[in-house]
């Protein structure tokens, strides 16, 4: 028997500390457990003293699907263990700061889901991968997904038979949109004629807005659009979504304060425009992002919204081709959003420029602290970090960080 002393990075009990320390999945802080002897995780056997924060699952696949790891842990503790992902990741970088409280973004839902394809026996299943394997686990609904989310797995189940010919493992990116279920199919490579025919008919029989194999658009009944403050947004198929619309609006809504009061802002890494399309009811935007289809979602978004200030773009890959402190001049705050390996080199650049504000938005906390290092040693200041957390009972948690360099504010 083991007494488990704290929750990891990832949910799982751990007991012991450093080399000696073990891994037991399932298990909470302050439970004594029986444990396999053997392995690198341990088995949970049994509980013999359960913890006062330990609550019944909200799913019945709960600790044989891979998608949830904390659904065990009561809200109170679950916070304090979230918020705690990023004052950890700080003090490892020894980043001195104010975390502010876990905001939740769950609100109704996931708006989007990947579930996997395939087929067994002559039977079309789909899924999630089991946990810690790559094993198929079907599924007939999942909870945290939204209502409008309902028919997922049975749409993914249809397609995944549809496809059947090519005896290929899929990948099947599911959206919820203002017009209906925007599906992009991956895995199945270019379809061929019959399978296009086929195909459309099956998105009329499913009603779905949008049907894309690989990005590539094999029937538009609807449009797919996602509400970005005063705009619609068509998002290019299989294109970057906030996971969830309470979480976008509450990340907008933090990085939309920190630079209140600037005239001029570029946003970093703006993908379809979440934080550009509102900023831009302020101010005026120059949106920067390397996927030409995500710009031109977020550029026709923006000229056909007469109540936005002006919004200018530019196809640019900021890993390779950061914006240089002489074209940062212009503007008087900057919002970055960039993917989980975050900005290292923009982030170079941003330390030699004299931007004023910056808001950070991650979705990596190890990537961002690296970064804010940068930052500080630019002569920016970190005042304050807020944790966001759209993707309820996993391991992810998004933050907003906000910069400001003291000297450039006196000018």
């Amino acid at each position: 028997m083991v007494t488990i002393d704290r929750l990891g990075v990832r949910g799982d009990g751990i007991a012991g500390h450093g080399h000696a320390a073990i891994v037991v999945p399932g298990a909470l802080p302050g439970e004594v457990v029986e444990i396999d002897p053997a392995g690198e995780q341990r088995a949970l056997r049994r509980i013999v003293t359960p913890s006062f924060d330990r609550i019944a699952p909200v799913c019945p696949l709960f600790g044989a699907c891979g998608g949830c790891a904390t659904q065990h842990v009561g809200p109170d503790a679950y916070a304090v263990w979230k918020r705690g992902l990023v004052t950890e990741a700080l003090e490892r970088a020894r980043i001195d700061t104010q975390v502010r409280p876990l905001i939740d973004g769950h609100g109704v839902g996931r708006r989007r889901v990947t579930l996997h394809g395939r087929r067994r026996d002559g039977e079309a299943l789909a899924g999630f991968m089991r946990a810690r394997s790559h094993d198929l686990i079907a599924v007939s609904a999942c909870p945290i997904l939204s209502p409008a989310l309902l028919r997922a797995p049975e749409v993914a189940r249809s397609l995944t038979g549809a496809l059947a010919a090519s005896a290929k493992p899929l990948t099947i990116l599911i959206t919820a949109t203002n017009g209906g279920l925007d599906v992009d199919v991956r895995g199945n490579g270019p379809p061929s004629d019959k399978q296009r025919i086929g195909l459309t008919s099956l998105a009329t029989q499913l009603d779905l807005a949008r049907l894309s194999i690989h990005g590539d658009v094999i029937v538009a009944r609807r449009a797919a659009l996602q509400v970005m403050g005063k705009a619609q947004v068509n998002v290019p198929p299989g294109g970057f979504l906030q996971p969830t619309v309470e979480g976008e609006a509450e990340l907008a809504r933090l990085a939309c304060e920190a630079v209140e009061g600037a005239r001029h802002v570029a946003d970093l890494f703006a993908g379809s425009g979440p934080f550009a399309l509102r900023l831009a009811e302020r101010a005026t935007v120059h949106a920067v992002e390397s996927e030409a289809a995500a710009l031109a979602a977020l550029d026709r978004a923006a000229r056909a919204t007469p109540e936005l200030r002006r919004i200018t773009v530019e196809p640019r890959d900021l890993f390779r081709r950061p914006l240089l402190p002489q074209e940062l001049k212009p503007f008087d705050a900057v919002v970055l959003d960039p993917p989980r390996a975050g900005a290292e080199a923009q982030c170079a650049q941003l330390a030699k420029s004299a931007v004023p504000t910056i808001a950070y938005v991650s979705c990596d906390v190890g990537s961002f602290a690296r970064d804010a290092a940068i930052l500080l040693q630019g002569g920016y200041t970190l005042e304050h970090v807020t944790p966001v957390d759209q993707f309820r009972y996993s391991a992810h948690v998004e933050v907003v960080g906000v910069f400001a360099k003291p000297r450039a504010r006196k000018r």
